[in-house]
């Protein structure tokens, strides 16, 4: 059964207190929550505010906003959050995220409109706020999109494959939600934001194809590359935190694992 398993946990580990068990497992999501919402953050401020070649395919330059460098994280911490939690803690997460932006938003707006020092140099910030204005407006739809698309594939892979197949789930529902999140991402940023560095003596469609496949094969790559550390950190986390058995989680509370 895929989400839960007869035994008591603590019974089956006897040497590890109650206390500390319920000490551990809140660390541990802790520790994943706080580096999904930072890295929501910071690539929210950092977003478009450069752009990135990681190199050519023939005379294809891959090009990447500098915000999509520590996004894949993301989708680690959901997955491994969707392993042990369940669904609802990871659905739960990808919420308190989108309230993450739009305190982002505020932040940045409160900054613009309130009084500056006079004198005081002003155009870096004004800059970086119009930049993540476009970013973290682009970022709010794909993000909902693909996270949830994310968290609702890889449990469709859990229940399909009973709780086995660990590299199915990690790497099928994050390859289809990267692609829906760069889509989302580089066609809003065009048509509702224009932050993208579009060419206007070209043709828009070729360029907007280009940025959007220039970001998924690198979202492709670190997904591929988190497959091990995945496999690792899964059965690293089942051991520590005491959740015996293949698929089973910890469900909403915290406490043992769902029956």
């Amino acid at each position: 059964m895929p989400r839960g398993i007869t035994p008591n946990a603590n019974a089956l580990s006897p040497a590890v207190p109650a206390g500390v068990l319920q000490r551990r497992r809140e660390l541990a999501f802790l520790v994943l929550a706080g580096l999904f919402l930072g890295t929501m953050g910071m690539l929210n401020i950092l977003g478009l505010t450069r752009f990135l070649q990681l190199g050519s395919i023939g005379s294809w330059p891959v090009v990447v906003a500098v915000g999509a460098l520590p996004y894949p994280i993301t989708f680690l911490c959901t997955d491994l959050i969707s392993e042990i939690w369940g669904e609802e803690r990871a659905s739960q997460l990808v919420w308190v995220g989108l309230l993450l932006n739009g305190w982002i938003v505020l932040i940045l707006w409160l900054g613009g409109v309130l009084p500056g020092l006079p004198g005081a140099p002003e155009a870096t910030f004004f800059a970086v706020q119009d930049l993540a204005f476009g970013a973290v407006g682009a970022s709010m739809v794909a993000y909902m999109a693909a996270q949830f698309t994310d968290v609702r594939l890889f449990h469709f892979w859990k229940r399909v494959s009973g709780g086995r197949a660990l590299w199915l789930r990690n790497n099928g529902s994050t390859l289809v939600s990267q692609l829906v999140d760069t889509s989302a991402v580089v066609l809003i940023s065009h048509y509702a934001a224009h932050v993208l560095p579009v060419k206007p003596e070209l043709p828009v469609l070729p360029q907007l194809a280009s940025f959007i496949a220039s970001g998924y094969l690198f979202k492709v790559l670190a997904a591929l590359a988190d497959t091990l550390p995945f496999y690792w950190l899964t059965a690293w986390l089942r051991r520590w935190l005491v959740v015996p058995g293949a698929g089973s989680e910890l469900g909403p509370a915290l406490g043992s694992p769902l029956r």
